[in-house]
């Protein structure tokens, strides 16, 4: 199940960074193919500008005009008389445009103005039709390389001399962009590739706190319905021996069973609510200012009885400056209460010291006994919920396995830390250390002035 997610989430974010990376690529090489052809349209109408202003433009001959175009020759003018026509002077406009052309890969065409071909520095004519285009279009003729043309019209007092035809050739925006996209399709995939590795460690990554949670959650039912099935398994045990048995007096003492297995069910479900209530935030803190010395007081004496049915010495050394600590009393009562009946609980015969020490920044809660203690394999387990050094002694002492847990996440919300040492057969001591409260310095009231 978590292979299967873990590889959906490595393949959603190979294939979301792929989308992304192609419409980059796109976005790239739209960019930059514009831009190529925007250059040769502007070395093009670069070249036009410089061709048109050099262009010796002179009076036609009549005679010659006459016997090669019969109706042309003069041109009627707006007020109605004639004026000679005009015409380029090929031969002078175009003589050195032939060498420049070849070296700036350009090449030139003219056309008179009825659209026949007069001039060029192709070696050959290419048979390209003529059309004006002033904005630039790519041609491919016949057997040849690609061009890129600008076609543009001439004129003068009013008069068509002709078109001016500018070619370049259009590898110079094909062949980059051929490379360019080789190189954006290998970059893309080198970086696919990493990105689908990369997502797969990073998947790993992220669903092992899941995995941990899954595996926490799966032992802390199986240990909580193992926990709930004993007890409910003795109740209908010992209600159906009762409904079985007319004597009244043997009824109640199963009634009695039933009443303590019951008070269990109550606590480990109140401790099952906590935890989780805990965890999930349901139950905010309410914070106030805690007398720490006064807390541990009433605890110790609603313990004492315990201990004394036990035989047990129970002993409570105060600190000498008045601890203060803010926290949620209800909590730190809880936790006191669980701790100090762990103590009592695992302790045969012996004493449980109770000790609070503070200074400026920390209140220190040392609970040590002198009973079983905890091996040492054991300690770093012993936070763990349902968690039990010897389970079948624990389960008949009426524990939980849950009361380290609670204390544990009570001090954590205190932003204290729990530690626990222990000796098997010497005892255990449980270190509580919770923030002091930093109480603001007092200000001097300014002095009054006495009576007379």
């Amino acid at each position: 199940m978590f292979q299967t997610t873990r590889r959906r989430l490595a393949l959603w974010y190979t294939a979301v960074t792929a989308i992304l990376l192609l419409l980059f690529a796109t976005g790239v090489y739209a960019y930059v193919r514009t831009t190529l052809v925007e250059r040769v349209d502007d070395t093009l109408n670069h070249v036009i500008e410089i061709v048109e202003r050099s262009l010796i433009i002179e009076p036609a001959d009549p005679t010659e005009q006459q016997n090669s175009h019969p109706t042309i020759g003069r041109m009627l003018t707006p007020t109605g008389i004639t004026a000679p026509s005009l015409h380029v002077n090929i031969e002078a406009s175009f003589r050195n445009s032939e060498e420049a052309s070849e070296d700036d890969r350009i090449d030139l065409e003219w056309f008179d103005a009825e659209g026949n071909l007069q001039w060029t520095t192709f070696a050959k004519s290419h048979g390209i039709p003529l059309h004006v285009n002033p904005k630039g279009e790519t041609v491919i003729p016949t057997g040849g390389l690609a061009l890129r043309q600008i076609t543009e019209r001439i004129t003068a007092d009013g008069q068509l001399l002709g078109y001016l035809r500018v070619s370049h050739p259009w590898f110079e925006v094909s062949k980059p962009s051929r490379q360019l996209i080789i190189d954006l399709a290998l970059g893309s995939t080198v970086a696919i590739t990493a990105v689908a590795f990369i997502g797969w460690l990073l998947s790993g990554l992220a669903i092992a706190p899941v995995i941990t949670s899954y595996q926490q959650l799966k032992q802390f039912t199986a240990d909580a319905s193992h926990e709930l099935r004993n007890p409910i398994a003795v109740i209908q045990t010992n209600v159906q021996v009762a409904l079985t048995d007319p004597d009244e007096q043997f009824q109640r003492s199963q009634l009695e069973v039933i009443e303590r297995l019951t008070r269990r069910l109550g606590r480990l479900v109140d401790d099952l609510l906590f935890l989780a209530r805990q965890e999930s935030g349901l139950i905010p803190m309410q914070p106030e200012t805690v007398n720490l010395s006064n807390l541990l007081k009433d605890v110790f004496e609603e313990q004492q009885a315990i201990a004394q049915e036990k035989s047990l010495t129970l002993r409570y050394a105060p600190s000498p400056i008045p601890p203060l600590l803010q926290g949620d009393p209800n909590q730190l009562t809880r936790l006191f209460t669980n701790l100090i009946a762990n103590a009592i609980q695992y302790t045969p015969q012996g004493s449980i010291t109770i000790s609070l020490s503070s200074t400026a920044s920390q209140n220190v809660i040392a609970i040590a006994d002198t009973g079983i203690g905890i091996p040492s394999e054991d300690l770093t387990h012993i936070f763990d919920r349902f968690y039990r050094v010897d389970p079948a002694r624990s389960r008949s002492a009426g524990g939980s396995g849950l009361g380290l847990a609670i204390a544990k996440i009570i001090t954590e919300n205190h932003q204290g830390q729990l530690t626990l040492t222990s000796e098997p057969n010497q005892g255990t001591t449980a270190t509580v250390t919770l923030p002091a409260k930093t109480t603001a310095p007092k200000t001097k009231s300014l002095p009054t002035a006495k009576s007379a």
